[in-house]
């Protein structure tokens, strides 16, 4: 597969000719070759380029290029700041202003402050302002990630004058696609799609083919909760308002296409136990950072487990078998409890699990535990009655397994449940830190069990 997409690429990139017109300074062959390209394929050469290389095309592509190309790049947010240092500072500011003014705020988000106040003194009035009104919202809300680059309608006018309107706002829009109606107190009135407009008389008022059950989000919702919405109604773009529905922008679907991707790369690593998901370029001493912190709070509560474990060596010392089952019932209870904690997880994130079917989860849950624990306990005390010829030693591992794959279902489904209850992000509750816990709980039940009958084992 992966040699069919280098070829597929080549087909659109001659990536070798544009490095050598580069190096020779031959600016007619680089852009006649370049300029044409998609900006997906712009931004994978520009990332593969050295120091050398980028400090050349920057003096080939204008400011209004670069932005296109910047859009497009998919790189590590902290890396923004050192290319935008490679620029000059005027290049930098001119060319951020000719982003859209989320995407700007989006590299503008990974600078220190300084550099902020610097780029924006440097822009245009009008780009800083925009771009100051959008960096004053909180991080991961929908204000945060709107765009204020759309086309608003009067609903008192005609489809002609709209479309003079349209006209003339398009090339700035970072969407045509829908029009937002608005009142002479600019609160969101109505939506009307460009089709819509397309197809009407010219000399039909707006409030006649307008949809006045238009859907809106507060500027600020939770991005998370943005995108489940944009999913559940197959928008293209959703308007933003404040709290008196003033319109203040839009939303559109390629950014919620980014917000989907982080929440799922968010989601994933701290289910893993991981503070972030490593890049591949990224040095073994930064990734080593970002997973020491979770490994180092696994090893106390590990060490809990270890000396849990010494509380019960009077029992193990007369009767030292059961330490062979301790990993089989700790391994299974981890493993059932990190399968329920990811259906919980899931349905959270999906928006599936809610007030009313919460406990309709509980339910289900805990009678599948309780299936999978009968099951396997069942098994596992036929196994070790046929190998140890002990048929209680068999019954008590059997009635562990049981009993500890039912509690672990059920903490692996409560928790996440009682976190995201708390409005703590349920993915905290990560596979590792859920497995240690039933780590604790299976051997409590196991070596407690152990001990309540110790005479019908000895």
């Amino acid at each position: 597969m992966s040699e069919v997409n280098n070829e597929r690429d080549k087909d659109f990139i001659d990536e070798e000719l544009l490095i050598q017109a580069l190096q020779e300074g031959n600016l007619e062959l680089f852009r006649n070759e370049f300029i044409d390209l998609l900006s997906y394929d712009k931004a994978r050469f520009y990332s593969k380029l050295d120091d050398e290389l980028r400090n050349r095309l920057y003096q080939y592509l204008s400011p209004e290029e670069m932005a296109e190309l910047f859009e497009s790049l998919d790189i590590e947010d902290e890396n923004y700041q050192d290319l935008l240092a490679e620029m000059s500072p005027i290049y930098a500011a001119e060319m951020l202003s000719n982003m859209y003014a989320d995407d700007a705020v989006d590299v503008l988000n990974e600078l220190d402050k300084e550099q902020v106040v610097s780029y924006l003194t440097i822009m245009d009035d009008e780009s800083a302002k925009e771009i100051k009104e959008l960096l004053h919202y909180e991080e991961y809300t929908a204000g945060s990630i709107m765009t204020t680059e759309f086309v608003s309608i009067s609903a008192n006018q005609t489809v002609r004058s709209a479309m003079y309107i349209l006209k003339n706002e398009a090339p700035d829009a970072e969407t045509i696609y829908y029009l937002y109606v608005i009142d002479d107190d600019k609160k969101l009135v109505g939506v009307i799609s460009l089709r819509d407009l397309i197809i009407s008389n010219d000399e039909t008022m707006i409030d006649e083919i307008m949809n006045d059950r238009v859907m809106s989000v507060s500027v600020s919702e939770d991005q998370e909760s943005v995108a489940r919405k944009m999913k559940d109604y197959d928008f293209l773009a959703l308007p933003v308002v404040d709290f008196q529905d003033h319109l203040l922008g839009i939303i559109t679907v390629d950014d919620i296409i980014d917000v989907m991707e982080e929440e799922a790369s968010d989601d994933y690593s701290k289910l893993a136990g991981v503070a972030d998901l490593d890049s591949v370029d990224r040095n073994p001493l930064t990734a080593a950072k970002k997973r020491l912190p979770w490994l180092i709070a696994l090893l106390f509560l590990g060490m809990f487990t270890a000396s849990l474990i010494g509380r019960f060596e009077e029992t193990l010392d007369k009767v030292a078998i059961l330490a062979v089952f301790i990993p089989l019932i700790a391994g299974m209870a981890g493993n059932t409890g990190t399968q329920a904690l990811a259906v919980a997880v899931r349905g959270i994130a999906t928006g599936d699990i809610e007030n009313d079917t919460i406990w309709k989860l509980i339910v289900r849950e805990a009678g599948t535990g309780l299936i999978t624990g009968t099951s396997c306990g069942i098994v596992v005390t036929i196994i070790v009655y046929v190998w140890k010829e002990m048929f209680f030693l068999g019954v008590l591992v059997g009635v562990s397994v049981l009993v500890s794959l039912f509690v672990a279902t059920l903490a692996g489904t409560l928790v996440p449940l009682l976190m995201h209850k708390l409005k703590v992000d349920p993915a905290v509750a990560s596979g590792p830190f859920i497995t240690t816990i039933n780590d604790i709980i299976s051997i409590l039940i196991y070596f407690g069990l152990a001990t309540l009958f110790m005479n019908y084992l000895i």
